[in-house]
């Protein structure tokens, strides 16, 4: 089958343009640079670093920019360049075809970190984002607070990618900040106007993944009473951000896999697929390739997600953003005023192996309680020592205790709607609860459906 014009990029049909402007354009050049390599023949140069608005000619002529000795290439076989939607490939009319996915193309735009196949021989298009020393000048980015050199190198990377809608997979330990950063990578990028969908593979119930990423009809399995979209259709046109993709299933990442591939997706129980075209944001906390190693995690799918690859530091390794990350809780939190020098210092002698969300919750503790909770404090003694601050003798006993339930029923709504990524459907069955009478608590309560 032959395909043309084809595309994995966003367009038109799905009502987001893609026009630039100069500033856009100009931020863009040079922004993702993309190492072609050619497997499976002698090629000259065997690497070749393709930038925004340059063309790469592939051929066995010499004059190609890259010379493939291989029969099966014709003298002029194919052109690529890079575009902000991903790679432009156009064949030069070649005798034994330019294929990506098994299928000859004319003209498409393939996502970075795939490859294409010319007669017998391999090009595999890899992404980098890493910026030069000049370019660590930045001092905060959307959300995203730090100040120190590890930061700064972050938010060059982040601004270096802003113009590309290529997969990113972002590292870290737990509780370093990785939604923030992908939501900040998302309102910098060229569809930030379109949804934003996260969903956190860890939460999935193994039965329900195949219907939370692609949807399902009614009646499909049981306990389908009506027709549901997926997080890939949701996230359509616009970012879909994968957490903790390191638990997903290993008999489910094939299907995964396929959708990024070929940019369908099909409802359980449907009959034909959907195209949907979404920008990819994958996070984990794991070392996929160790995971890739042990076969834990396929090979081929972390390739596909790991086009550009983002760490985030751990807040121990970067003391200096401890003052300005806690005066951003602090204000966030309601405290009035500027956290003491006092305070400060007691937070910077801490560790944090819980990074950046342990500092938010010590923060609101402190601003609740009035006193900083005790790094090695248990939790069940932390909860006697808030009880303590809340009761009050002269207060009948029935009162108080109404106020506490309300307040905990809001706080474990809130953290069982954060943990299962919005889907009361989930939430109902860990909660063991009706789903009918989560969402007349989730009413009462004002707990936002997409925490």
């Amino acid at each position: 089958m032959l395909l043309r014009d084809a595309s994995v990029s966003l367009d038109h049909s799905h009502g987001v343009t893609q026009t630039l402007d100069r500033d856009t354009a100009e931020r863009s050049a040079g922004a993702v640079m993309v190492t072609l390599r050619v497997l499976g023949a002698l090629a000259r140069p065997g690497h070749y670093a393709l930038r925004e608005g340059v063309i790469c000619r592939l051929g066995s002529e010499l004059g190609c920019d890259i010379v493939v000795s291989e029969p099966t290439v014709s003298r002029a076989h194919a052109e690529l360049r890079l575009t902000p939607d991903g790679i432009a490939v156009r064949d030069l009319g070649s005798r034994n075809g330019t294929f990506y996915l098994g299928q000859r193309v004319e003209n498409a735009t393939i996502a970075v970190g795939a490859s294409i196949t010319l007669g017998r021989v391999t090009i595999v298009l890899d992404g980098e984002a890493a910026p030069t020393q000049a370019e660590y000048v930045l001092d905060d980015y959307e959300r995203v607070i730090g100040r120190s050199p590890q930061m700064k190198r972050l938010f060059a990377v982040l601004a270096r990618i802003e113009s590309s809608l290529t997969p990113v997979l972002l590292g870290g330990e737990s509780g370093a900040g990785k939604e923030v950063v992908a939501r900040a990578i998302h309102a910098r990028s060229l569809i930030s106007s379109r949804p934003f969908v996260a969903l956190n593979c860890g939460a999935l119930p193994r039965d329900l993944v195949g219907s939370e990423l692609f949807g399902h009809r009614k009646g499909a399995f049981t306990g389908a009473v009506e027709a549901r979209k997926g997080a890939f259709e949701t996230a359509d046109g616009g970012t879909l951000f994968l957490d903790e993709i390191g638990e997903l299933p290993l008999e489910t990442q094939p299907i995964l896999l396929r959708a990024l591939e070929t940019g369908e997706v099909r409802p359980l129980g449907g009959d034909l697929p959907k195209s949907v075209k979404v920008r990819v944001i994958a996070a984990t906390n794991r070392d996929l390739e160790e995971d890739v190693r042990n076969g834990r995690f396929r090979e081929d799918l972390f390739y596909r997600l790991a086009v550009l690859r983002v760490t985030i530091p751990r807040l121990r390794e970067r003391m200096e953003d401890i003052e300005p990350l806690a005066r951003h809780f602090a204000a966030e939190a309601g405290h009035v005023g500027a956290l003491s020098g006092h305070v400060i210092e007691q937070l910077k002698a801490r560790r944090w192996s819980g990074n950046v969300r342990e500092l938010r919750n010590t923060i609101q503790a402190y601003v609740a309680l009035g006193v900083l909770p005790e790094p090695s404090r248990s939790q069940a003694a932390t909860l006697d020592l808030a009880l303590r601050e809340m009761v009050d003798p002269r207060v009948p006993y029935g009162t108080q205790k109404d106020v506490l339930i309300e307040r905990f029923t809001a706080l474990y709504l809130s953290v069982l709607l954060e943990a299962t990524g919005g889907n009361q459907t989930i939430a109902a069955r860990w909660a063991q609860l009706d789903r009918g009478y989560v969402g007349q608590l989730l009413a009462k309560h004002f707990v936002s459906k997409k925490r």
